[in-house]
């Protein structure tokens, strides 16, 4: 099972969603609405009046909608919190780019291959809410621990979520470094043999003593 993460800018609140890695099928939802809200009015401690264009949250809404969303989740599906591997959603900016364009991002740097053992593919357009972004998340991740979503943004996998944010870390640094190498000129691409070669030795061989 995963928890994917969903922080809505518009509405303020923490959103948790429980889904079969299998299917992307969603098992349970648990809703934290921010007690403050958007902040647009005055400081919380201070009362000093804010400028007209600033909008801010309040911190302990963020860590509490984690506290809370999470937990009601997991109670909600029954699911054993020992079953849950890591899932990260980001909108980073390079690699959110490359989804807004429904660009893969090419194996054109050995630390890409070293971590995805391929390119980074990138999924169909889907609206967001329901089983479908799930469904559009499987189909396209593939054996990879991350995926773009046309138009949309990031998801990585991991078996902790320590590893699914470290996979979306990795994202991030190879779409802007590809991006940086297309402003160039124009790089070549990483035969699929040597990718397969230099992948198997980054997961087995390599740091692993």
């Amino acid at each position: 099972m995963g928890v994917v993460h969903q922080q809505s800018q518009r509405w303020i609140r923490e959103g948790r969603y429980s889904v079969e890695v299998e299917t992307g099928r969603e098992v349970a939802t648990a809703v934290y609405p921010y007690s403050n809200g958007v902040i647009d009015g005055k400081w919380l401690e201070s009362g000093v009046p804010l400028e007209p264009d600033w909008a801010l949250q309040d911190p302990q809404d963020y860590l509490r909608g984690f506290q809370t969303a999470i937990s009601d989740v997991l109670e909600d599906s029954g699911i054993d919190p020992g079953d849950v591997i890591g899932i990260v959603h980001s909108h980073s900016p390079y690699a959110t780019a490359f989804a807004a364009v429904n660009m893969p991002i090419p194996v054109y740097l050995t630390a890409q291959a070293d971590e995805f053992g391929g390119p980074i593919p990138c999924g169909g357009f889907t609206l967001i809410g329901g089983e479908k972004i799930g469904k559009v998340v499987v189909k396209a991740i593939g054996d990879s621990p991350a995926v773009l979503l046309k138009n949309h943004g990031v998801f990585t996998v991991g078996p902790t979520a320590e590893d699914a944010v470290k996979a979306a870390v990795m994202v991030e640094d190879a779409a802007r470094t590809t991006w940086l190498a297309l402003q160039i000129g124009h790089p070549d691409v990483i035969a699929d043999e040597d990718v397969a070669r230099l992948h198997r030795r980054y997961q087995h061989v390599y740091g692993q003593r």
